[in-house]
């Protein structure tokens, strides 16, 4: 009891500074703003906010009567990021095989209130969660959005679709408790396939994720290909397709992502192992590739671990430093990348050290924040809402102290967030920092 209250009280304080919706204008003061991330920044701009959304933006710093004016003429102000893969329930290794059997779905979805608190303080306002207790994300998904917690718009997929014995499967205990725990979201043959997709549409899926490859941290040494019949995957798209949801598939292995690609899935997550004959494919088939090259670098500082399984331990030891690789080849066959960590194997809140990765891997730093922004929102199927400050959209904006685009590391730390018209972190002054 004593542990709910106090994350009920933690995810309270996290709207204490909040400035009330709807209650007055709000006009910040940018002296630097990238309203649209690949079109530079503007200088000295004013930026008005009516209730949830912006409704405009002014040359010069305006005063309206009554308006509640927000400061940042030191900063630079870009639209709130979006991370694109990330586990808000999850919390990895050492300790994640003991909580399978320790913790309740209760004790799950407050965690996810606690990390969803920490991704929003993170300036990342959005996030699309692929792989979560369905019942938990639902729940924390919905409680965002009707405003009872502090937390990043939530689209999810609930459980991955996946199949017996392949990563998204329960792997590495005793057959009875493994028995014990399959669930509906595991399925063998294109009928079942069809109905285990439709029933995570029926329980709440925004979006359809299958493991079309074996896993890193799955505790099996099934390897990383394909995992799924041609057949399979065709049903999953075709069933998800129908029922207005579209599929994303982890994917590692070449024959694993070139046969969802083949099959029709709308994105790839990882795509490690990919080569020129699978950057055509993303190319033909229009599909988005969602890097996660944080993740690859965390497993790969867990090799010498003892905690982690022999089966996972030897595929990070070949996956991890495959990756930057993977997204430099992407970047340079024109693949569109949308920004994605796996935050949840790493630690949420750290999800921006992914930018100097993507700049690593050849991106520029607007380019980086493009693929956070604009073609994250129209990934995830928000672009209508968020992704860029426009009149009509909401008032979801972030500002650092410094300029992400000579550093881009600022991002790391962001000294303001808004969400929704709501300031959910104050602006630092210089002797702050």
């Amino acid at each position: 009891m004593k542990h709910f209250l106090a994350v009920v009280f933690c995810a309270l304080l996290a709207g204490a500074s909040r400035l009330p919706a709807g209650a007055q204008d709000i006009v910040i003061h940018a002296g630097h703003v990238m309203a649209v991330p690949g079109e530079g920044w503007q200088t000295r701009r004013s930026i008005l906010i009516d209730g949830e959304t912006v409704s405009g933006l002014r040359e010069g710093y305006v005063s309206p009567d009554g308006a509640q004016i927000i400061d940042l003429k030191e900063a630079y102000v870009l639209p709130g990021l979006i991370d694109s893969h990330v586990h808000l329930l999850s919390t990895k290794p050492p300790r994640d095989r003991l909580d399978t059997f320790t913790k309740t779905t209760s004790d799950v979805t407050l965690d996810g209130v606690v990390h969803a608190r920490d991704t929003l303080l993170a300036g990342f306002t959005a996030v699309q969660d692929v792989g979560g207790t369905d019942e938990a994300i639902f729940a924390l998904r919905d409680g965002v959005a009707a405003g009872k917690l502090a937390g990043p718009h939530i689209r999810a997929s609930g459980r991955a679709v996946a199949v017996t014995g392949g990563h998204g499967d329960i792997n590495g205990f005793a057959p009875r408790y493994m028995a014990m725990m399959v669930g509906d979201n595991i399925c063998n043959g294109a009928d079942d396939c069809r109905r285990a997709t439709r029933q995570q549409i029926k329980q709440g899926a925004d979006i359809i994720k299958i493991t079309a490859t074996g896993g890193v941290l799955s505790n099996t040494d099934a390897g990383l290909e394909k995992q799924f019949s041609d057949a399979e995957l065709a049903a999953i798209v075709e069933a998800a397709e129908s029922m207005g949801r579209k599929v994303t598939a982890h994917a590692h292995g070449k024959s694993g992502i070139d046969a969802a690609l083949r099959a029709g899935v709308h994105s790839i997550e990882h795509g490690t192992y990919l080569d020129d004959e699978t950057i055509a494919l993303f190319l033909e088939h229009e599909a988005v590739l969602v890097p996660t090259v944080l993740a690859g670098v965390t497993v790969t500082g867990w090799t010498d671990e003892p905690w982690l399984p022999k089966a996972s331990r030897e595929k990070a030891e070949i996956v991890g430093p495959r990756m930057l690789e993977m997204l430099r080849l992407a970047r340079e066959g024109g693949v569109r990348v949308a920004f994605g960590t796996d935050t949840g194997v790493s630690a949420h809140g750290k999800n921006a050290k992914e930018f100097a990765l993507m700049v690593e891997a050849g991106f520029s730093p607007e380019e980086a924040i493009r693929s956070a922004t604009v073609t994250a929102s129209e990934h995830i199927e928000m672009s209508d809402r968020i992704g860029t400050l426009e009149a009509g959209k909401l008032a979801d904006l972030i500002a650092t102290q410094g300029n992400p685009l000579e550093n881009i590391a600022e991002l790391e730390d962001v000294d303001f967030v808004m969400k929704g018209g709501q300031v959910y972190k104050p602006a630092r002054g210089p002797d702050s920092r």
